[in-house]
């Protein structure tokens, strides 16, 4: 069975960075397409950042030029590096996946449980 585990939130002050981690683990033969999401409190959980299986990237408007999505297909892991922080970042983060779980093309999508970030001003 396969799942998503983020690790890497906590608290930071503004002008911090951060980066967070989601590990498929289970039988994985890597990545389709992924993204990180954010959920602040009272708000729409929202795309952060995706990737295609190509690397193509997209972004939020909010985070373009501070925040960056990467992988490492050895680890089965997905990366967002977050600078620049401010307090307007403070949410809960998951990743959702499209993984590759044989080599015939059936695939699984699924979404983590969250880690929570929060910047103090």
């Amino acid at each position: 069975q396969v799942q998503l585990v983020e690790s890497g939130g906590g608290l930071v002050q503004a002008g911090g960075s951060l980066r967070l981690s989601c590990v498929a683990s289970g039988s994985v033969f890597g990545f389709n397409e992924m993204g990180w999401y954010r959920q602040a409190p009272g708000k729409q959980r929202e795309l952060v950042a995706m990737m295609t299986d190509g690397g193509s990237t997209t972004y939020a408007d909010s985070v373009k030029g501070r925040f960056t999505i990467s992988r490492d297909d050895a680890k089965n892991t997905m990366y967002l590096q977050m600078n620049s922080l401010n307090p307007e970042d403070t949410a809960v983060y998951d990743c959702e996946a499209e993984v590759r779980i044989d080599t015939v093309g059936s695939t699984w999508w699924g979404r983590g449980q969250g880690t929570r970030v929060t910047v103090s001003s």
